[in-house]
């Protein structure tokens, strides 16, 4: 920190402040995850993406994007953690949809999902991944196996400069 901005702050900031009470805490992850959320769409802009969901006994969701950066890399970013009251594939893809869309993702550039395999998440019928192909036609479902193979890939190729400079 700017050691001029630091004795202004620190001279006007009040003695007995403390902010370790829940709802500043909550309040202050809010304002950063809003912070990082809109520079992750910054990076994303309007490319296509992945999504990679996971939900948990918990009636949690996690989202992540994976896309190709402006200069070319893979970006893979954890987006967001969601509640969810219902994990039935089309309560979650209205959560996935709303929180795409109040970060002003465009759905429709979706290239692939990636989920576990929760029959409610990969059923080609009636699961989560069908009912984005209906709307994104070209949002393939892969399952996890191929990320976690991935980043064996990744590991194993960090000692052997030659191959890592290849990936």
């Amino acid at each position: 920190m700017n050691i001029e901005v630091e004795k202004v702050v620190l001279d006007k900031a009040s003695q007995n402040a403390h902010y370790i009470s829940n709802d500043i805490q909550k309040q202050i992850l809010h304002i950063f995850a809003t912070k990082v959320r809109k520079s992750i769409c910054t990076e994303l802009g309007n490319n296509k993406f992945c999504i990679l969901v996971d939900e948990s006994g918990k009636e949690q969701m996690t989202i992540t994007l994976r896309f190709v950066d402006c200069d070319g890399f893979i970006r893979e970013r954890f987006f967001d953690i969601v509640s969810v009251a219902d994990t039935n594939a089309l309560n979650l893809q209205n959560e996935i949809c709303k929180v795409l869309c109040n970060n002003d993702i465009l759905v429709g550039n979706m290239r692939g999902q990636e989920y576990d395999s929760a029959t409610n998440m990969r059923n080609s019928w009636n699961g989560l991944q069908a009912l984005f192909l209906q709307d994104c036609p070209h949002g393939y479902y892969v399952h996890y196996f191929a990320h976690r193979l991935q980043l064996a890939l990744n590991d194993a190729t960090k000692d052997v400069k030659v191959v890592w400079r290849f990936f």
